[in-house]
């Protein structure tokens, strides 16, 4: 969706959108070099030149998110602390947000407007990231009073034209067949082809109308010649040379075609000594390998009877290794059932001659024993408090019945006396 999107963006801004991003890198990268980032930023920091296309975005061009986003913070702080306001150098691990946007606050405070995601600018290469720099780049140069002049061409020198004189008539087809490469500096003198041209048609039609006299000279000649010497020096005609002119590429070609066919003859003749050569050296490279083939002959048909009886060999050595496989997969396995039954008679033998259980039991006769008679001994002593209570509940009963007898025996003794 999001590549639609730009495409959909770039019909739009017309077909040079794609490659603006390559001029406007190229561009950032000379603003870079007039602010001397070599010596600032590089050298500091020990890494290696910008190419030309470093933060261009293109399935074309190798990428390294990561490094192009640390090399982009790097170069927008430096050059916002260039521009004049402080911003700290971002590291390594600062939040890429945050990062992005506190570059972009810078931007908005200089005046530029913004009008993409921060996203844009999280992969550190494309349009976006090329634009934030450029513009910082041209705020930096404002600051230090740097600005770009238009280029100054050097003036083309071509050589003068050779005029034809022939009793001062000039025909367009004569000035074409005779170019020259240099205008005339006095431009007084410069006649146009236009007004040449109708001239020349003029005088054409002139001529085809046959005349019903014969014409005769009423000029006298010494004047003639006079006036032809006066005029002279007016009818040189100049034509300017352009580049993209189809003659100049046609004699271009011909010339070409001329050192081609020149530089021919002089290579056929070596060609045609190397085809010999190489010839001769292809008949005897065939003959010594005819030869060879007759001498090692018996040699081959030994060497494929022996590399038949080896794949004989390791088909069965195969088969033979599919068996010992199994077989010994089938005694891993009989081996291992064999120490689980060794550990087990290890640890029946072990627990039949241990003692340890028996020592136990003993240990605990021995300490119910001690049990029972500390029982017994409580239970005598319980008996003897029981003994003791009755005796002295009885002892008390009997007191309290001779109690009660003797006043019942003085009572019935009363009356008798």
């Amino acid at each position: 969706m999001a590549d639609d999107g730009r495409g959909a963006d770039e019909e739009e801004r017309g077909p040079g959108a794609a490659q603006h991003v390559f001029v406007l890198m190229e561009s950032l990268l000379e603003k870079l070099k007039v602010l001397s980032y070599e010596e600032e930023i590089l050298s500091k920091h020990n890494m290696k030149n910008l190419s030309r296309h470093y933060f261009v975005s293109s399935p074309y061009l190798a990428s390294n998110p990561g490094e192009q986003f640390y090399m982009f913070t790097i170069i927008a702080a430096w050059l916002i602390d260039a521009a004049g306001r402080p911003f700290t150098e971002p590291q390594e691990s600062d939040e890429p947000n945050a990062t992005v946007s506190n570059i972009l606050a810078e931007l908005r405070a200089f005046g530029v407007k913004v009008d993409f995601p921060p996203s844009k600018l999280k992969s550190g290469s494309g349009e976006y990231v090329c634009l934030v720099l450029d513009r910082l780049a041209e705020e930096a140069l404002r600051r230090r009073g740097f600005s770009f002049r238009r280029p100054t061409y050097p003036t083309e020198t071509t050589e003068e034209e050779s005029v034809m004189e022939d009793d001062a008539e000039l025909t367009l087809s004569k000035v074409e067949e005779e170019m020259i490469d240099e205008p005339d500096e006095e431009e007084e003198n410069m006649m146009d082809l236009e007004a040449l041209k109708l001239r020349s048609t003029r005088a054409e039609m002139e001529t085809s109308s046959k005349p019903d006299e014969i014409l005769e000279a009423t000029v006298d000649v010494a004047e003639w010649s006079l006036e032809v010497e006066r005029v002279l020096p007016q009818l040189k005609v100049t034509v300017r040379m352009d580049n993209k002119d189809w003659r100049i590429h046609v004699d271009q070609m011909h010339q070409h075609r001329d050192g081609i066919r020149s530089s021919l003859k002089e290579a056929k003749s070596f060609l045609d000594k190397l085809q010999d050569d190489i010839s001769r050296s292809l008949e005897k490279v065939s003959s010594r390998e005819k030869y060879i083939n007759n001498q090692l002959e018996h040699l081959i048909l030994e060497y494929r009877s022996a590399q038949a009886k080896l794949s004989e060999v390791r088909e069965r050595y195969q088969q033979a290794s599919g068996g010992v496989t199994e077989r010994t997969r089938v005694l891993a396995e009989i081996s291992e059932e064999l120490e689980k039954v060794k550990q087990e008679m290890e640890e029946k033998g072990s627990s039949m001659s241990d003692g340890a259980p028996v020592v136990k039991i003993k240990q605990s006769l021995t300490k119910l024993k001690q049990e029972i008679v500390q029982m017994d001994v409580r239970i005598g002593v319980v008996q003897h408090t029981l003994l003791q209570a009755k005796l002295k509940e009885k002892s008390n009963m009997t007191r309290d019945m001779h109690a009660t007898n003797i006043p019942e025996s003085t009572v019935g003794a009363g009356p008798f006396t």
